[in-house]
């Protein structure tokens, strides 16, 4: 199920915090670091903000923010968000709760944001928080939302996140009536042009946690994230946890491998990948990489069918899932995060479609578009072979004159590849160049 994202002028914004600000049993706290007070301007400046806001609070100076909310974790991160909500909410009971807690719904939002710097070579992202309760002396709820921020100037940047805060804020009391509801009122008046989501987490009373991988699958259909990246847990965590700065080994995986075969080929591949004394000062990542989108033609996996596949992965690698129907782009998102060198592993079938232009019918020169990104950065791509059987189901039957079949041998490798011309003097130079290499039969089969 697709959310487009409504257009909506800036005024209904303004609307969202004018009606929260004349719900009488509505008050709380607003504590911003990063990004000015956007977030509490819009309800200070809207009208009635004396019955909503508690108190507005701004730690910017270090020393102070320690003071507040404990030192030893990244200003920017979930730690300090959680830092944040805990001592603004307890605080917020602890001081008003005898004398209104019989008829108020208390709620902090906080967040802790890094817009762009001067040169612009920071890394522009954010953590924002909204603990919020249903009832009166009722256990809170909570979401979570891990950005990136992708307008050109802070200022920008500021905006959007004031945007999205009321949204939230918003949200939360009067757009809970499904995911797809929900999730078109936190994006109002946005776009992924402007504020990438791609972690949502879900606590309390009123939000079932167990929904949040559900509701984070939601939003990247929408088109509110580029990609998703699940742990060893399959818990959707922020990408530069597990990416940031390592060399990674990638598989595009889609229904016919998931799985132990899949775990021989990663470690076929780091066989290689080491042998080759690549540099590096951390092991090389395992990722699995799953599109919402079919890679094979057949009808594309629903949400309960990706989390199913995410789950059977999880345990193998990292599980990054995305909207791209082609491969290329990823490798673009993964250089987000890092430079370091990328082994891209695909079962030899995938690497037929890619010669055979299968995988990009409505593209023409994509072929050379796809291995022309490759050649750009530090990536090399590692072919695991395939039994006939397996080569035949992923294909419907052997492609004509491009394979080399051996009599009494079942195993189908790179070395068995015989291109046409024009890709032939193509597949030459990149196994030459050593970009495209075969995995050891014995260790990657399928």
């Amino acid at each position: 199920m697709s959310v487009p994202a409504p257009q909506q002028s800036s005024t209904d914004i303004h609307a969202k915090a004018l009606a929260i600000n004349l719900e009488a049993s509505l008050y709380g706290t607003f504590a911003e670091i990063g990004a000015g007070q956007e977030v509490a301007r819009w309800f200070l400046s809207a009208g009635a903000a004396s019955g909503t806001v508690a108190q507005a609070i701004s730690a910017y100076d270090k020393t102070v923010s320690d003071d507040l909310y404990g030192a030893g974790t990244r200003y920017v991160s979930r730690e300090r968000l959680l830092a944040m909500l805990d001592r603004e909410y307890q605080l917020l009971l602890a001081r008003l709760g005898k004398e209104r807690g019989a008829q108020t719904r208390f709620f902090v939002f906080a967040d802790t944001v890094a817009t762009r710097n001067y040169q612009g070579t920071n890394e522009q992202h954010g953590w924002i928080g909204f603990r919020f309760q249903d009832e009166p002396g009722a256990e809170p709820n909570q979401i979570l939302l891990h950005i990136n921020l992708e307008d050109s100037t802070a200022q920008l940047q500021q905006q959007a996140i004031g945007t999205l805060g009321v949204n939230l804020i918003y949200a939360c009391h009067h757009q809970r009536s499904s995911p797809a509801v929900f999730l078109a009122g936190l994006f109002d008046d946005l776009s992924l042009e402007r504020i990438e989501i791609d972690v949502l987490e879900l606590t309390g009373p009123g939000l079932a946690r167990e929904h949040s991988r559900l509701w984070c699958l939601e939003l990247l259909r929408a088109g509110m994230s580029h990609a998703l990246v699940f742990d060893s847990n399959a818990q959707v965590v922020e990408p530069a946890t597990p990416l940031h700065k390592r060399p990674l080994m990638v598989q595009r995986t889609s229904r016919g491998h998931p799985g132990p075969s899949s775990a021989e080929a990663f470690q076929a591949a780091r066989q290689t990948f080491l042998a080759k004394g690549t540099p590096s000062a951390r092991e090389p990542l395992a990722i699995f990489e799953l599109s919402t989108q079919s890679l094979d033609g057949s009808a594309a996996p629903d949400n309960a069918e990706l989390l199913t596949m995410i789950e059977q992965l999880a345990p193998f690698g990292t599980v990054v899932v995305t909207q791209y129907p082609v491969g290329y782009p990823v490798l673009d998102y993964l250089r987000r995060y890092t430079a370091e060198p990328i082994a891209v592993i695909v079962w030899i079938s995938m690497f037929l479609k890619i010669m055979e232009e299968r995988v990009f019918p409505s593209l023409p020169g994509a072929v050379l578009e796809y291995f022309g990104r490759v050649l750009l950065t530090d990536v090399t791509i590692y072919v695991a072979p395939m039994s006939k059987e397996s080569l035949v189901a992923a294909l419907g039957g052997l492609p004509e004159g491009l394979l080399r079949e051996s009599p009494g041998r079942d195993l189908l490798t790179l070395d068995d590849f015989l291109p046409k011309p024009p890709l032939d003097d193509l597949f030459r130079y990149l196994r030459a160049a050593g970009r495209v290499l075969p995995l050891e039969e014995t260790q990657a089969k399928s």
